[in-house]
């Protein structure tokens, strides 16, 4: 009898949180080695082909994570594809136009991902806001903003920057060879590094912490936690804070990625992040 409890657990589990991700991996390694058969005259099946979707998605990632924590609570936040255009822009427009620091530039972003993660934040625990709303009025401000410090492109020149974006750590034994038998290895760059940390740290914090158990908490009931002695107001503040916080560290990699800051940047971000954190997983 327990056995058979413990195999309907375990199915229960399977099909109701990581079906849907076992069904995206597998279409992905089904589609991912078709396109190695198909294109494998260009390069397709070469080892830096697949390190170049995590080097593309860096941002995305970091992004991806701190909507994860905030769909947890039932909430969602569809302004960081505006708060990341906002931060490329801030971020460009100090460098070239006001000589600021490449090092000052990272501080400059996260200040911007933490102002929009307390005030939304404020807005949606406190006020009791619905998160939609409020992170349209995000959305909208922040594009807004956005166009404000300039409507043309601004391109990064600064040089400690730019040495960021084209650092390169290669990987000595995985490669491939080209037509004259030269070994080429594959390499990332450190946002590669730094997001893939980032997803580490935030994965034992919602795991093994109080704030994580808090967190599922009142993602699973709001009221049941709340008569349990937590407070819910505060953890679901906590949690839009940690989410912006992230929105402008994702924010400074993509902009090391595209090196740039303009209007359009970004734009449809935030549904890549929330289809993201949901294919992932996330209920």
């Amino acid at each position: 009898m327990a056995k058979l409890k413990t195999i309907t657990d375990s199915n229960r589990k399977i099909n109701g949180n990581t079906f849907l991700l076992i069904i995206t991996i597998a279409l992905f390694a089904i589609m991912y080695i078709a396109g190695m058969v198909i294109f494998a005259d260009k390069g397709f099946a070469k080892p830096q082909m697949f390190l170049n979707l995590f080097i593309s998605n860096a941002g995305l990632l970091v992004i991806a994570v701190g909507q994860t924590i905030v769909m947890i609570t039932g909430g969602i936040d569809i302004s960081v594809g505006s708060i990341t255009a906002l931060v490329c822009m801030v971020m460009a427009n100090q460098m070239e136009n006001h000589g600021m620091s490449a090092y000052a530039a990272i501080a400059v972003a996260l200040v911007i991902g933490l102002a929009f993660g307390i005030v939304q934040g404020f807005l949606i625990s406190y006020l009791e806001i619905q998160p939609f709303i409020v992170s349209l009025a995000g959305l909208f401000f922040g594009r807004g903003m956005t166009s404000m410090v300039s409507t043309e492109m601004i391109s990064i020149k600064n040089e400690t920057f730019l040495a960021w974006a084209n650092a390169k750590i290669y990987l000595p034994f995985i490669g491939s060879y080209s037509k004259s038998g030269k070994f080429h290895p594959a390499y990332i760059y450190p946002t590669v590094i730094i997001a893939l940390i980032i997803v580490a740290i935030i994965a034992v914090v919602m795991k093994y912490t109080k704030f994580g158990r808090e967190v599922y908490a009142v993602g699973g009931n709001a009221q049941s936690a709340l008569m349990m002695g937590l407070n819910v107001k505060r953890i679901k503040f906590k949690a839009y804070v940690l989410e912006g916080l992230l929105a402008g560290c994702g924010g400074f990699l993509f902009c090391l990625n595209s090196c740039a800051g303009f209007v359009e940047q970004a734009k449809g971000l935030e549904m890549d992040a929330i289809s993201s954190a949901v294919i992932g997983g996330t209920l």
